[in-house]
């Protein structure tokens, strides 16, 4: 089919322009790994006119002789191929509507079933275009989030700052690019906002800062705590390098109606900026139900900075999130490295 198209493009441009005297202006396109198109404009104002044709009716009629083993010209005139033209072709040598029906009937089995080895022309640069774009998803991240003091979590020592697993949810909102960078490399990048809910394990926990940094203790209130928390709420960006062995441009996602039947996994980093930060405490005083909430920065890193882990299949993918940098400002509490870890949506 590639020798085909490219004996028949040079006829085409053989008549338009075989009458110039010129010197042409020449533009080569790569078709497969050792067969070319070349195009040939000797004067410029037959680009206007060229803007007006039907190339893939002409493409058709084309290959639709060489079917029939014909090599001569094409008898109709080229004004056959104006997108607006109503002339009809009267040459016995004009491919029948027969002939065009076989043609593209022979095109889409092509592309069908063996379209990842087709070297037509349409179909490279739609591969080409392909690998090229960049696809914009939204999603949510979804999992449970703690932190690690000296490589070890703080209840190993029982420590009153312990968090609970269940109850200490990670959620981030995100809206993600993904960029093809080779065949199967893309680069996913993104820029969201997060939120570490740190539920501690003691409900009588509380948080309070001076001069000299933040101090954990319990609440010596008589009241029935249910609940003790500190979150903090990041604006992020990641930049996270991806090998899809299913080569899909898409990510996927569990609501994004595209499944890849491929795996697929990577690490990049990310930076975030803090721009909240509160407690909270929910108790039971006199028969009512109490919830105090103290916006504060408690000594809290600005800035954190990590790794990001991915890796899926189909509709599903995980994420681990570790900040490298500490929870708190140096000195001024437990020296802690927050890290989250779930499922992405």
């Amino acid at each position: 089919m590639t020798t085909r198209l490219i004996i028949s493009t040079l006829l085409l441009f053989t008549t338009l322009f075989a009458q110039a005297q010129k010197k042409a202006d020449t533009v080569v396109i790569k078709v497969g790994e050792a067969s070319k198109v070349i195009f040939a404009i000797q004067d410029k104002k037959d680009l206007e006119t060229l803007k007006h044709y039907n190339f893939q009716s002409l493409m058709d009629d084309m290959i639709a002789k060489l079917d029939k083993r014909d090599s001569t010209q094409l008898a109709a005139p080229a004004s056959n191929y104006l997108k607006d033209s109503t002339q009809t072709a009267n040459s016995e040598e004009w491919p029948t509507e027969a002939d065009r029906a076989r043609y593209r009937e022979n095109s889409y089995r092509s592309n069908r079933y063996d379209s990842d080895n087709s070297d037509s022309y349409s179909s490279y640069t739609s591969r080409k275009s392909h690998r090229r774009r960049t696809y914009s998803s939204f999603n949510i991240d979804i999992g449970t989030n703690n932190y690690l003091e000296n490589g070890k979590f703080p209840g190993d020592a029982n420590k009153i700052y312990t968090v609970r697993p269940w109850g200490s949810w990670y959620v981030a909102l995100n809206s993600t690019q993904r960029t093809r960078l080779s065949n199967k490399f893309f680069l996913e990048w993104a820029g969201g906002i997060s939120w570490y809910n740190f539920k501690f394990q003691n409900d009588k926990t509380l948080l309070t800062k001076d001069d000299n940094g933040v101090t954990f203790s319990e609440d010596l209130r008589t009241n029935k705590f249910d609940k003790s928390k500190l979150t903090v709420v990041y604006v992020n960006l990641s930049a996270v390098p991806m090998i899809d062995f299913a080569g899909n441009n898409r990510k996927s996602g569990l609501f994004s109606g595209n499944h890849s039947r491929g795996f697929r996994i990577g690490a990049g980093p990310y930076v975030g900026y803090r721009i909240d930060s509160y407690t909270k405490q929910v108790y039971e005083q006199d028969g009512d139900d109490k919830v105090e909430r103290h916006h504060d920065p408690y000594y809290l890193n600005n800035i954190r900075y990590g790794i990001r882990a991915q890796f899926g299949f189909r509709g599903t993918d995980f994420f681990f999130n570790y900040d490298m940098n500490d929870l708190f400002v140096a000195g001024k509490g437990p020296q802690l490295n927050a890290f989250s870890f779930g499922v992405t949506l």
